[in-house]
């Protein structure tokens, strides 16, 4: 969803008077409720009625329809309502299936989630580029609700970001990798973002120079935190995203999994070149090197550390 913000703005470059509509899960909603390029939000619940959703979408008789998603609900979207021009994102399902299965890959090097979403585009005349960040509008209320937090928390800019979680553990940079990296940069002040069940964060609680928010943010809020931060260090995660849809400056760790790779060209990838990978289509596993968690693993502190003062 993060990534899919770049196509309102992609779109209005090539056709400024078009009148955009977004469809999205309701949790998704306030990202998008400031977006100056859509005209109008359809906000769909999880125990929303998607056929009652079609119908209310076939009032508006839609010129063009763009399934970025191309999962099944979305295709219930895509086939059932009305538009003279459809549109969907390819799944590149045998690519995929050679990559993961035969390491032999067909993508354009280097991997881009936005460059996926955007390029489809091209069959409806709009030239690929990346559009300029911002492409994430927070409402003043939030960037005032995380600044109370950082003050409420005695954190001072500026700082860095940090965002040590994701949804599966292969896509994890291990525990004693950021602690190597938070005792290198005494001098610098890191900020934890994760969520209330990433309990492994309260090993970092021992650094002076780190404060540990995990539990104390919503979504929203840590992405206003990391509007505040001076720079970002993440796995491959949603708050990744998050940090290049606001135009930071972003170190990206990635792991096992292949199609989540931020796109802006000043982040910086770190990333080993593996002959296992990738393992997985999502790093959900199983690690299959003789070295365990080796993608990961090779990825020193140091190695972060010279990065971070590179940016």
């Amino acid at each position: 969803m993060t990534q899919a913000l770049s196509i309102p703005a992609h779109i209005h470059r090539q056709y400024p008077d078009a009148e955009i509509h977004f469809l999205t899960k309701d949790i998704f909603t306030e990202l998008l409720e400031t977006n100056q390029h859509v005209k109008k939000i359809w906000s769909l619940k999880s125990d929303d009625s998607v056929l009652k959703m079609v119908s209310r979408l076939n009032q508006e008789n839609f010129d063009h329809l763009y399934d970025a998603h191309n999962n099944l609900r979305s295709n219930v979207f895509y086939f059932l309502v009305n538009a003279q021009h459809k549109l969907q994102k390819p799944m590149e399902r045998f690519k995929r299936f050679l990559l993961l299965r035969f390491k032999i890959n067909k993508f354009e090097i280097p991997f881009s989630g936005q460059r996926d979403l955007l390029k489809p585009l091209e069959k409806w005349n709009i030239p690929f580029s990346l559009p300029p960040g911002p492409q994430i509008f927070l409402k003043a209320e939030t960037l005032k609700r995380a600044e109370d937090i950082l003050n409420q928390n005695h954190i001072s800019l500026p700082f860095v970001a940090v965002a040590p979680s994701a949804a599966h553990i292969f896509k994890r940079w291990p525990v004693d990798k950021w602690k190597e990296l938070f005792a290198l940069c005494s001098k610098t002040q890191f900020v934890i973002l994760a969520g209330p069940n990433d309990h492994f964060t309260l090993e970092f609680n021992t650094f002076p120079n780190v404060t540990n928010l995990t539990g104390k943010t919503s979504l929203l809020e840590s992405a206003a935190i990391i509007q505040w931060a001076s720079k970002v260090i993440s796995n491959d995660t949603g708050l990744l995203h998050f940090s290049e849809q606001l135009d930071k400056k972003t170190i990206a760790l990635m792991g096992a999994a292949p199609f989540g790779f931020p796109s802006k060209p000043h982040t910086i990838i770190i990333k080993k070149d593996l002959p296992c990978w990738p393992c997985s289509k999502h790093g959900q596993g199983p690690c299959v090197n003789p070295e365990f968690h080796r993608c990961m693993n090779d990825i020193s502190a140091i190695e972060v550390k010279q990065k971070l003062e590179q940016l």
